[in-house]
């Protein structure tokens, strides 16, 4: 059995970790009362905004490294396990935050309309190709057209982060003002996204390992031993008895 390695896939972006941000509304005269001050703010400060973008930077095919280099960097030699394709990427995120701001000397509170702009991207993609099998041969365009199946998965798992958390943030800031004291909401505004929101983009990348598994599968690693005739497991099996 030969085997194409399970691509690897972190977040990139950095995040501090904390608890959410405590804000909190003035409590007004009833439950259905407004004061004065949330009136101000949440019906003269602009409307909050949440813009999330995300963009691919392209791949690039290497086919200088033999297969033990790509195995040992894939940490499956342990396992006896060939790697001959192997698929490179990091999951990569930023956020802007800012917001008019309005204060009230009364309560001690300030609101702001908070303007997050997250941006969601993968790295460079950098796929490998052992050069056992050089371009024009049918091990070559087998084990290519193996690890862009990674490609498409990560992808498709960018789009699928980019819905999720564009939804998930329109939810959190699309509709009232945030409060808080005087002179604190930037800064609990920054530590949610810190605390809170990075973590959660972190961890919609790392949902996407699981269709990464699934393409292989140990079906995935039969099916390309027996591709182009043998050829594959011939070359690997010739490698390892050192002909």
């Amino acid at each position: 059995m030969v085997r194409a390695l399970r691509p690897l896939m972190r977040a990139a972006g950095a995040w501090l970790c904390g608890a959410a941000a405590a804000f909190a509304a003035p409590a007004p005269a009833s439950a259905s009362a407004r004061t004065p001050f949330q009136i101000r703010c949440e019906d003269t400060i602009s409307k909050t905004v949440s813009v999330l973008s995300a963009k691919t930077n392209g791949f690039t095919i290497n086919n200088q490294i033999p297969y033990r280099g790509l195995t040992a960097r894939s940490g499956s030699a342990a396992g006896n396990m060939a790697t001959l394709g192997l698929t490179v990427t990091q999951g990569q995120y930023s956020a802007r935050i800012g917001g008019p701001i309005l204060q009230d000397q009364a309560s001690g509170y300030e609101c702001i309309a908070p303007q997050v702009e997250v941006k969601l991207t993968y790295s460079p993609v950098k796929i490998y190709v052992a050069s056992e099998f050089p371009p024009g041969t049918c091990a070559y365009d087998v084990i290519l057209a193996h690890e862009q199946r990674h490609l498409q998965a990560y992808m498709d798992n960018l789009a699928r982060v980019e819905k999720v958390v564009r939804d998930a943030l329109s939810k959190r800031f699309g509709d009232k003002p945030l409060y808080a004291a005087s002179g604190t909401a930037l800064g609990q505004l920054q530590n949610e996204v810190n605390g809170v929101w990075f973590p959660f983009i972190r961890d919609e990348f790392e949902k996407g390992k699981a269709v990464q598994d699934k393409i292989d599968a140990p079906e995935e690693y039969a099916r390309l031993g027996k591709e182009c005739g043998g050829e594959i497991a011939r070359v690997v099996q010739r490698r390892r008895s050192g002909k």
